[in-house]
């Protein structure tokens, strides 16, 4: 540590897909004293089962680890311990600072199946949120209990692929050897917080996430697990926001025994925290995919389309949440084809593009593939890239206006995350389009961040996000807004419309 810190001291993890991060954050302050971070290996499974390849998979997905994705016969593995270690490691590259630490908490990746043996021993590699080899098993789900409606009504959301109650149904009809050798099920941050305190302990936010946890009860739904053939004693107990789920017991990991560990909470709850978030503040995430989020004070109604998902958040209120699958990845691929940087859009020309390379998620598109429109001898290779950023942009603030709770009025910023928010084409297409000022909060590392403030909030006795206020996470650039192009907007709505014989073409 440099400085002497002002208050106590915390820990905030982020158990992401590919690395595990640790920040060590002054509890007073907010000011990040150490870090460090230590990759994990992706494997394959197979489409039939069995254990996790040993080759490293790209892991990479949805900016919120909580879309589903499509189909397909490779699955996404990690194993358990693997996670451990990189904790371990993570916090050894903190030096002294970590040793000093008054509270911890794991933000983790939402949805993985996590099987663990009477021991406590992994029964077979996680399946990670991106593992959609559940699918035939997730309709089969949503028939068997009365359709996308019932679901939403149920558990808040309609369960995609990516969601822990197909993976577990999927475990059972593919490898029932392992389903019968499972005695406890956790959740990827469930199983870092259980080795760190030997407490079986999950919070809402994250439970929100498996299609066995019911919204209107707060309690898991029993008739849903015992359908699945899933005992609820195998699952951890859901902690109340604020409640501690105890205390460091590990001597493993250089952690002082005794100090607190907070429930933690899956990602995407982490990363509102990690900004403080209130009602009527959205987020954009612009990363490999989109997401589009706002915190809530009431429950909103489950949405039956599945576009969005009805999440609980770490703090007792609500975080609906949408997700597009093409986002920055679908922009970069377009530029690259064009033989252009990914800053060299040009305006003008009514060229319309949905890139839509990889399906599509919001709109429910999955077999879909790009489709570009307006094709003129005039049209430059630059507009044709800014139609690729507008047609992304599109379908993101489409999802907005189904997460947010009621109309915003025109001047509330949104606020820009994810790599994509670093990018001055990225943000002009926002602001043109949406016809709203952004802000580009300096913050980096906002699941880590998030943790950290559940810690604080825990050891402090404060809500979490009033504490991410007061660090002043969500400061940052501040774009103004631009007049809403409209025009463009209507191009891709009539395309969109007129298209779809066209995007659903390649289905099933």
């Amino acid at each position: 540590m440099g400085t002497q810190a002002a208050g106590p001291l915390v820990v905030g993890v982020d158990s992401s897909t590919q690395s595990t991060k640790a920040l060590v954050v002054d509890a007073a302050t907010g000011e990040v004293v150490a870090r460090g971070q230590a990759p994990h290996v992706v494997g394959g499974g197979t489409g039939s089962g069995g254990p996790a390849g040993s080759g490293a998979g790209s892991g990479a997905g949805c900016g919120s680890r909580a879309c589903g994705g499509t189909a397909s016969g490779t699955g996404k593995e990690s194993d358990p311990e693997q996670w451990w270690q990189a904790l371990g490691e993570a916090l050894r590259q903190c030096g002294d600072a970590a040793r000093q630490a008054a509270a911890v908490s794991v933000g983790g990746q939402q949805h993985g199946l996590v099987t663990l043996d009477a021991s406590g021993r992994p029964v077979r590699p996680a399946l990670l949120w991106n593992d959609v080899r559940s699918a035939p098993q997730q309709r089969r789900l949503l028939a068997e209990f009365g359709g996308p409606r019932a679901w939403a009504r149920r558990v808040g959301s309609v369960p995609l692929p990516a969601f822990t109650v197909t993976k577990w149904a999927w475990l059972r009809e593919t490898e029932p050897a392992a389903a019968d050798a499972t005695a406890a099920v956790r959740l990827p941050h469930d199983y870092l917080t259980e080795r760190l305190t030997g407490e079986a302990v999950t919070d809402r936010g994250d439970a929100s996430g498996t299609g066995w946890w019911s919204p209107a009860d707060e309690a898991y739904d029993e008739e849903i697990l015992r359908h699945v053939g899933l005992d609820p004693k195998a699952l951890p107990r859901v902690a109340r926001p604020g409640e501690a789920a105890g205390t460091v017991r590990s001597g493993e990991l250089p952690l002082p025994q005794g100090a607190l560990v907070a429930a933690g909470t899956g990602d995407n709850m982490a990363a509102a925290l990690g900004l403080g978030l209130c009602p009527g503040r959205p987020v954009l995430s612009l990363g490999t995919s989109g997401t589009v989020y706002a915190v809530s004070g009431r429950r909103p109604p489950g949405d039956p389309t599945g576009t969005v998902a009805g999440f609980a958040d770490a703090r007792g209120g609500w975080l609906p949440l949408a997700c597009t699958l093409n986002c920055t990845l679908a922009v970069d691929r377009v530029a690259a084809l064009l033989g252009l940087e990914r800053e060299d859009v040009e305006p003008g020309g009514s060229v319309t593009m949905l890139p839509f390379l990889d399906g599509e998620r919001t709109p429910d598109l999955p077999h879909a593939s790009g489709l570009l429109h307006g094709l003129r001898h005039d049209t430059t290779r630059g507009q044709v890239l800014q139609a690729a950023y507008d047609g992304a942009v599109f379908t993101l603030l489409q999802a907005l206006d189904r997460v947010v709770d009621e109309e915003l009025p025109a001047d509330v910023p949104l606020l820009l995350i994810g790599g994509g928010a670093r990018g001055r084409a990225w943000r002009d297409t926002v602001r043109r389009l949406s016809g709203r000022p952004v802000v580009v909060p300096e913050a980096q590392e906002l699941v880590a961040l998030g943790a950290a403030a559940q810690a604080a909030g825990l050891l402090l006795g404060e809500d979490p996000a009033a504490v991410a206020r007061r660090w002043g996470t969500a400061r940052g650039a501040e774009y103004p807004a631009m007049p809403c192009d409209t025009a463009a907007r209507e191009r891709l709505a009539e395309t969109l419309a007129a298209g779809g014989p066209l995007l659903g073409a390649g289905g099933e």
